[in-house]
């Protein structure tokens, strides 16, 4: 086994806090694994190592992100979302295949959805804009973790305003999902965009509201005006 592997296990091992320990199930409704690790604390533990590991090659260091990831640990999950986007100049468009195949894996929970997708692929797509197609396309998956990952993915650069029509496409295709996760996900993707695009969010949401459900519905107008909210929310 990699010693950089056996060395992270044993600082998270080390660093175990008890009241996390006890607390963390209570944000998933599915079952979890985790060490009971504080995220500041596997933050530092990531940061720590990232030397050791940062002019791997590709193959080596995707081996050991595996490795990390096939644990189930979601702290080791949380390792791999801090790693990889501060190798983003060695990412390429190909590698995205890597990335879907490690979601339909490994991916299990909302968390490690999130913290992997939100930077790294959202970095990936923001360096090769071309990318954005291929991952619009995974929310036709039955795969609820690579639906959500088809929304969260855009988070990031929908802060700055990029990908609207992407992300209406993706809003679109996820409208009538029965998913909670999958409407939280696809919610905030259109929550973060209103940020530039208030109006064009708006005026898709109520267009959508009597298909859309009421937990995407309130994600998605959680920035705006009091006023915009109330007449949002309107039963037609």
């Amino acid at each position: 086994m990699n010693s950089v592997l056996v060395e992270i296990r044993q600082d998270l091992k080390d660093s175990v806090d008890p009241k996390t320990q006890g607390s963390v199930q209570r944000y998933f409704k599915e079952q979890v694994k985790a060490y009971g690790v504080k995220t500041d604390v596997v933050g530092k533990i990531a940061k720590k190592y990232w030397p050791q590991v940062r002019d791997y090659n590709k193959e080596a260091l995707f081996s050991l992100c595996e490795e990390l990831f096939r644990s189930d640990f979601m702290e080791e999950a949380f390792i791999v979302a801090a790693w990889l986007p501060n190798y983003i100049d060695h990412l390429e468009p190909s590698d995205l295949a890597t990335f879907k195949r490690w979601i339909e894996l490994y991916i299990n929970n909302w968390a490690k959805c999130d913290s992997f997708c939100n930077h790294t692929i959202g970095d990936l797509i923001q360096k090769y804009p071309q990318t954005v197609n291929e991952v619009k396309s995974w929310a036709k998956s039955e795969n609820r973790w690579l639906k959500r990952a088809s929304a969260v993915s855009l988070i990031v650069p929908a802060k700055k305003g990029m990908f609207l029509k992407e992300a209406f496409e993706i809003s679109d295709m996820l409208l009538g999902d029965g998913d909670d996760l999958v409407q939280k996900g696809y919610g905030w993707l259109l929550k973060e965009e209103s940020r530039v695009h208030q109006k064009e969010v708006y005026d898709y949401v109520v267009k959508n509201r009597k298909v859309m459900p009421r937990t995407a519905l309130r994600y998605a107008i959680e920035l705006m005006p009091k006023e915009l909210k109330a007449e949002a929310m309107k039963k037609d």
